[in-house]
């Protein structure tokens, strides 16, 4: 196998990634949704922001007995951002890559003090990729709410404010040459350029967990129709997590108060599911990959407040972390170029 199919390899052991190459591509894709207009993410030629204000209640992720509020706000400024508006004296934090302090579980940013951070961003930023270039997110607390519908409410309350058009024109960004880090399992991203004249995000995504989700693959083109269709699957867990944190892990406060139910979580045992499972395809719940392609993998190249990332992606058996650290690798070794 040619080190071209992976490029140069930023990070990790570069001897893992031929087994799992070979791996990655031996599994079956179970779903292709490509060339579903508008797949084309320079199809807006301009940048965008929201048409009115919209917000969105439920109870917190990490205080679930709390209701949590996040009031989407129109913008001219470039980009994405947080204001803690029970922190009226700190700056609002920026979706950036620059901003990241934490991946244990999910990706948490935080600017200035300490104090000042947002948890489980994840499931929020990754609707950028809806077409949505600013906005002004207002919260107000750093636990955001979790939804039985995963994203959908929130995709649904930008679709109500809908999108209007901006005087600047919109950035594309690809990388100059395919890029790949891997981690010390034999997980890993590989990024690649975006053909000439093309402003199209393509993500081959695979997953392989030891309990019923197995093995789930999909490709797809980024855009509203599948961001959306991604957008309402749960994150998933296993069974005895689930037990740990209804039980044991009620000692410790970092679960102590988790919003987790069977109603916002997918919740696999080694050989079924302990819930049901959602988006069914051909008789096989996609839902992890769905979630792991649209709302983790999405969520990390947010992170790239430059502009809109355009190119292809292929994603196997990697999480929060590696999906950060490429983003990290891509900034400290300038490799990202307007197209």
């Amino acid at each position: 196998m040619a080190d071209v199919e992976y490029g140069r390899v930023l990070s990790g052991d570069a001897a893992l990634l031929a087994p799992s190459y070979e791996q990655f591509q031996l599994q079956a894709v179970d779903q292709e949704m490509l060339d579903v207009p508008p797949g084309d993410l320079g199809g807006r030629q301009m940048q965008t922001t929201l048409g009115n204000s919209v917000s969105v209640t439920g109870p917190g992720t990490f205080f679930g007995n709390a209701q949590r509020t996040l009031e989407f706000e129109p913008t001219t400024r470039s980009g994405w951002y947080f204001d803690r508006s029970d922190l009226p004296e700190s700056l609002p934090i920026t979706v950036s890559v620059q901003n990241v302090w934490t991946v244990v579980r999910n990706i948490v940013l935080c600017s200035g003090s300490p104090h000042n951070y947002m948890r489980m961003v994840e499931h929020i930023v990754a609707l950028k990729y809806l077409g949505l270039d600013n906005v002004l997110i207002r919260m107000d607390s750093g636990d955001p709410p979790l939804f039985d519908r995963s994203s959908m409410d929130l995709v649904e309350g930008i679709e109500q404010a809908g999108l209007v058009t901006l005087s600047e024109p919109a950035v594309c960004l690809t990388v100059k040459e395919p890029v790949t880090v891997v981690d010390g399992y034999g997980g890993f991203l590989t990024f690649e350029p975006a053909p000439s004249g093309e402003h199209r995000l393509t993500v081959d995504c695979a997953v392989d967990f030891p309990t019923a989700i197995g093995q789930q693959r999909i490709h797809f083109d980024v855009n509203p129709t599948t961001v959306r269709h991604g957008a309402s699957a749960r994150t998933n867990t296993n069974l005895w997590m689930m037990l740990y944190c209804k039980t044991v892990g009620k000692v410790f406060a970092d679960t102590r108060n988790l919003g987790y139910t069977l109603k916002n979580i997918l919740v696999a045992g080694p050989r079924r599911y302990v819930n049901k499972p959602q988006l069914m395809h051909n008789g096989k719940s996609l839902e992890a990959v769905w979630h792991r392609g649209v709302l983790d993998l999405l969520a990390a190249v947010a992170l790239i407040d430059r502009g809109r990332f355009v190119g292809s992606i292929k994603s196997y058996k990697a999480g929060h972390a590696l999906d950060v650290e490429m983003i990290r690798e891509l900034y400290q070794n300038d490799l990202l170029e307007e197209v």
